[in-house]
């Protein structure tokens, strides 16, 4: 006589893969937490490696041009870069705007100056707006500021900033989201990571 025998899991071995499903779960967890925030760092640090490696580029073709000046506060010199004008500090040969604003110098900026200088030095530059109700189109919000000795453009990765409901100002860069700064005065690039 044939005996019918069910083949199944006990009550023990079950409560055993859970509890060694629920320790791998907790010790894999922690390493996907901190994914978005990886991802948003070297996001951040490629643009902003490409945007320092493009301001290197723009003052070695003022060096090459001969160091063309504009007026005495440094405003109105321009270079030429693959058939786009960027205009240049005529003090120090770092770019201040990608624009016709021949007025742009280290100590006069205005934020669209900053945001056309992203989209005229970078290949394929990613989308930025200077308004902050446009944040959520848009890779990065663009603010200038001042350090307190010149004019300064502050590159803010977007999507690290949108839950505030006002534009950051002033030094927020410091704490407030994911942002890289360009100093026009030294052509220095300093990347500024605030995740929470």
């Amino acid at each position: 006589m044939l005996q019918n025998r069910h083949s199944g899991f006990t009550l023990i071995e079950l409560i055993i893969v859970v509890v060694i499903l629920g320790l791998l779960a907790a010790s894999a967890l922690p390493r996907f937490t901190s994914v978005t925030a990886d991802a948003e760092d070297s996001a951040l640090e490629g643009v902003a490696g490409g945007f320092a490696t493009a301001i290197s580029l723009v003052r070695a073709e003022w060096e090459l041009r001969g160091r063309p000046s504009g007026n005495a506060q440094g405003a109105g010199a321009e270079v030429v870069m693959d058939g786009i004008t960027v205009n240049v500090d005529g003090n120090t040969g770092f770019p201040v705007s990608g624009n016709s604003n021949l007025d742009a110098h280290d100590e006069n900026l205005i934020g669209d100056d900053c945001r056309t200088l992203m989209q005229a030095i970078l290949q394929g530059a990613p989308t930025a707006t200077t308004n902050f109700t446009l944040l959520g189109e848009n890779r990065y919000f663009v603010a200038r500021e001042n350090n307190g000795t010149n004019d300064i453009c502050v590159y803010y990765l977007a999507n690290t900033i949108k839950s505030r409901t006002a534009a950051p100002a002033g030094d927020d860069y410091l704490s407030v989201g994911n942002a890289f700064v360009y100093n026009p005065r030294t052509g220095g690039v300093s990347i500024y990571s605030n995740n929470d």
